[in-house]
């Protein structure tokens, strides 16, 4: 699974969606094929927990039968949701036993705002257990390989997503990150991911981790293909609280190659210890690509940063611990069978989340309830806070000298399934380079800036400003005008192609 390309590169977003808009192809046609794909490769990677064919054939008929569905943004093309997502009438389990069955009566904002441009869903994608880890191995129904190398993992906790992308089962997928689970994983699968500003995507109907740092966002092969999505799933929603009213600028015509002027920020400091040569080497061939377009390389200085993990494992647990609460067994979802009786309702409540819940989602709400428990709020919780506006100040200092910041996505390629399993804080430092955006609220994407040795993807992070998604996808789209990487595509596993004939 380590071929770096293949001779026939799958179609982009972009050009699926133009094939169905010039009636070269149907809405029918890709979505048999996508099919088809899906169950020839699927079994190998599980990239899926449902395969929703039936409503996927129905939309695709839909959309050839109607001329103004035609004519939509994403018209035709096959998308995947994150299994976190609502989507009404079809399963949504967040990767839990604790909602097993679970089928939602409405679709969450992003998901209606998808299918009104003509996109064509044909499933629900594997994640960490309710997007809690960072390599999709939490998952109450097991793993999802990477399509590079069965051996490793395809990051996390939007592991299926990028996974399904990489592999060519669905040109675009939606995904959530709370501290870099969009774009770990993107960069593990060698393609792009992109996490808008907070507000800037509505969360309604997704099923919340961490509420002050979960966000919703693309998967895809390009940056136009994310500025694409983005420009669709974007925008004012009235049904949560926390969307952003600023104006959705057109991110596409903002992609126009020229680097001239950019001020590319590097946190020199920050990636002194801890990352992989190889990631490093890419990186700074990375940053001479966009240099060559026109960039400017400058020093900043994220002296915060380091201390990142912690406040983010505090926030993000705290909030987990509150979230999570409402799985009790009682409203919907799973309720443990009683052992005898005489249980009562105290135990019935212990006895769901024993047995509903994973052991790394029940480590994250124990961690949580400690931090806020009387005596511990203000020396963890409190703390924590504060750290994070520093954080958050770091940033807008460094934006005074650059215009997007530039570091590796992940420390280093993607390491071996069961590598980090038994240990929690090594996988945990697997954030150190993606948290600290989630913290202060910032876009940041992954975009492929190369391979290690082995053959393993490498992917690059470039921050915004507050609400500058456009920046990111510019130098994202310049990078990949001057470089192939994210045309490169795994090979098939040994035997697909006579399944899928």
């Amino acid at each position: 699974m380590t071929s770096p390309a293949r001779s026939a590169r799958l179609a982009t977003v972009g050009e699926t969606r133009d094939l169905v808009q010039r009636g070269e192809r149907s809405a029918t046609e890709i979505c048999e094929a996508a099919l088809a794909r899906i169950d020839a490769l699927d079994p190998h990677l599980h990239a899926f927990t449902t395969i929703a064919r039936d409503r996927a054939r129905e939309r695709a008929r839909t959309i050839d039968q109607d001329p103004a569905r035609r004519s939509g943004a994403l018209a035709g093309v096959p998308v995947s949701i994150k299994d976190n997502l609502c989507t009404r009438g079809l399963s949504t389990t967040a990767s839990s036993r604790m909602l097993e069955g679970f089928v939602p009566p409405y679709d969450a904002t992003v998901v209606a705002r998808l299918e009104a441009a003509g996109a064509v869903i044909v499933g629900k994608t594997n994640c960490d257990e309710f997007a809690m880890g960072s390599s999709t191995e939490n998952s109450a129904f097991g793993p999802t390989r990477n399509p590079w190398a069965a051996d490793r993992v395809p990051g996390g906790s939007s592991g299926g997503s990028a996974a399904a992308v990489a592999a060519g089962l669905t040109p675009l997928s939606l995904g959530s990150d709370t501290g870099g689970s969009i774009r770990q994983p993107a960069a593990h699968c060698g393609v792009v991911g992109l996490k808008p500003t907070y507000g800037r995507v509505s969360r309604y109907g997704l099923l919340a981790y961490a509420s002050s740092l979960d966000q919703v966002g693309p998967l895809t092969r390009t940056s136009a293909d994310a500025a694409l999505a983005l420009s669709v799933i974007a925008g004012h929603d009235t049904a949560d609280a926390t969307s952003a009213s600023d104006p959705v600028p057109d991110y596409e015509a903002g992609l126009t190659g020229d680097l001239r002027g950019v001020r590319i920020g590097v946190p020199v400091r920050l990636l002194e210890r801890g990352v992989d040569d190889e990631v490093t080497g890419a990186m700074d061939r990375a940053i001479e690509v966009l240099v060559a377009r026109g960039a400017r390389r400058v020093e900043i200085d994220l002296p915060y940063a380091a201390s990142a993990i912690p406040v983010y494992y505090l926030i993000a647990t705290a909030e987990a611990s509150s979230n999570l609460a409402r799985y009790d067994g009682v409203r919907y979802g799973f309720r443990a069978a009683p052992d005898s009786d005489r249980d009562d309702l105290r135990t019935m409540y212990a006895r769901t989340r024993a047995r509903g819940f994973g052991s790394e989602v029940k480590r994250r709400i124990m961690l949580g309830t400690y931090v806020l428990s009387a005596g511990y709020y203000d020396a963890y919780y409190l703390k924590a806070q504060r750290v994070r506006t520093l954080i958050r100040r770091d940033y807008d200092a460094a934006f005074v000298e650059a215009d997007v910041i530039v570091m590796p996505t992940s420390p280093t390629p993607p390491f071996r399934l069961g590598e980090c399993t038994s240990d929690p804080l090594q996988m945990y430092l697997t954030d150190v380079f993606t948290v600290t955006a989630n913290l202060a609220g910032l876009p940041a994407l992954s975009t492929p800036c190369g391979f290690s040795a082995a053959g393993l993807p490498i992917g690059l992070q470039i921050t915004g400003r507050l609400f500058d998604e456009a920046a990111v996808l510019r130098v994202g789209d310049a990078h990949e005008r001057d470089t192939d990487w994210w045309t490169r595509q795994p090979t098939d596993p040994p035997g697909t192609e006579e399944r899928r004939n």
